[in-house]
């Protein structure tokens, strides 16, 4: 009795611990289950996005500008209601986000133009901000004033979320198209137009004036206006005196002014551009320069000479006065014309300065020149640099390029170049001399 009593007593004890066992284990699988919000998802039961857009920066554009419109997009949107269960399935999107978001622009009755396709800013979650940039170009003859440029803002966002039993979850989602209005202002501005230009010995090499007449045909009175004109990017014409102050620059006024300029030696008889623009203050007393007006001038050929007489001779041991005629083939006269020749050895000038006066093109002068050969000069064609000095019709001196007088030394042939027949000349003399002298002699 007392083994089975002792067999009975260990079967309930093992029984009892096993139970223990179990409860434990229930118990703190439910504590897990409590203390583990990983375990747990997410409901949002209510929430959508909240967008609004805003030019970043100044929204003020002038007339004839192209411009980098800076467009943010603001998401204000908030889920309201949270539930947190085991049992939820986590939700791969947020209501309050805008999904697939594509901003795009427009004119409306702004006068400008949209260079800039419709953009994807991707997804766009709540309290965050994401931004495109446009490019627009404004009309040059846009009037100020305020205008609206519509905004189109396309996403879609998380409708509802449909969960079926614990593995399976449908979502909806809902497409939003809305329209905003950013205002932008097209601010006054000054605008020139060149009537009209004049050309005043304006020669490749020399100096001229140009005579601009200017109207204003912008919208903006201009204060303390300087017209001036600008070389425009590698063309040969030069300003010299660039600038006019011309004071009030009212709409639709129109002034005359003048200025002075230099054309390089290397230009071409052809029309060469120049910048002409206006500096000027604005209503708003600021200093700003108005839009770049290029216009053309044309430019004359340089003024240059050409030698067009033929080669001179002469013979060793020989001076000699040559004749060089010069010919004025630019396009502009030349004044107070001077030609120079330069003798080297074995050619000696004690002359090689001629004037020649004014020379209108096509025009020739004619210059002498007294030389001297050297006795043991050599047989051959010899070329003696020239040039000529003048001034244009700005009293500029300048100064031709170079050019040749062509020599051709020849022997000298004639009788009195022969040694023999000088010795008969000579003897000829003296008889001739002796009986003149006898003759006196007897009539005495």
């Amino acid at each position: 009795m007392i083994a089975i009593q002792n067999t009975r007593n260990k079967v309930k004890h093992t029984s009892n611990w096993h139970t223990s066992l179990i409860i434990g284990l229930v118990v703190m699988s439910c504590a897990m289950l409590i203390i583990s919000p990983a375990e747990a998802a997410a409901k949002y039961m209510a929430g959508s996005p909240e967008l609004s857009a805003y030019i970043s920066g100044t929204n003020e554009i002038n007339p004839g500008d192209t411009v980098q419109l800076k467009v943010v997009v603001e998401n204000k949107g908030v889920n309201e209601f949270k539930f947190i269960q085991s049992s939820i399935i986590e939700r791969d999107d947020l209501p309050n986000t805008a999904k697939f978001l594509t901003v795009s622009l427009a004119s409306g009755d702004a006068p400008v133009t949209i260079k800039s396709d419709p953009q994807m800013l991707g997804d766009l979650k709540g309290s965050s901000i994401a931004s495109a940039i446009f490019t627009l170009k404004v009309d040059p003859d846009a009037e100020q004033g305020s205008y609206n440029l519509p905004l189109i803002l396309n996403y879609s966002y998380l409708y509802e979320a449909e969960q079926y039993g614990f593995d399976t979850i449908q979502y909806y989602y809902k497409d939003v198209n809305e329209s905003f209005s950013l205002p932008i202002k097209i601010r006054p501005e000054l605008k020139i137009q060149v009537i009209s230009s004049e050309t005043e010995h304006l020669n490749a090499g020399t100096e001229g004036y140009i005579t601009l007449t200017v109207k204003n045909v912008g919208h903006e009175n201009g204060k303390n206006a300087i017209i001036k004109i600008v070389r425009n990017d590698m063309s040969p014409v030069l300003p010299v005196s660039g600038s006019m102050y011309i004071g009030d620059f009212a709409v639709d006024q129109v002034v005359n002014s003048r200025f002075k300029v230099s054309v390089s030696s290397d230009a071409e008889e052809q029309t060469y551009p120049v910048d002409v623009l206006v500096n000027y203050d604005n209503s708003e007393g600021d200093q700003v320069t108005s839009d770049v007006e290029t216009i053309g001038l044309p430019v004359g050929k340089k003024i240059d000479f050409n030698i067009t007489s033929a080669p001179e001779t002469i013979s060793p041991g020989q001076k000699k006065v040559i004749t060089v005629t010069y010919s004025n083939t630019g396009g502009a006269t030349a004044y107070n014309v001077q030609a120079r020749i330069s003798a080297v050895d074995p050619f000696t000038s004690s002359d090689d300065t001629a004037f020649l006066g004014t020379l209108a093109p096509g025009e020739t002068g004619k210059a002498a020149f007294e030389i001297s050969m050297d006795k043991s000069a050599t047989i051959k064609n010899y070329a003696l640099d020239s040039e000529v000095r003048f001034r244009d019709a700005l009293d500029n001196s300048l100064i031709s390029d170079p050019m040749k007088v062509q020599i051709m030394v020849e022997k000298d042939n004639s009788l009195l170049s022969n040694p023999f027949v000088l010795l008969i000349i000579a003897a000829a003399i003296i008889l001739i001399g002796y009986g003149i002298y006898r003759q006196r002699a007897k009539q005495h």
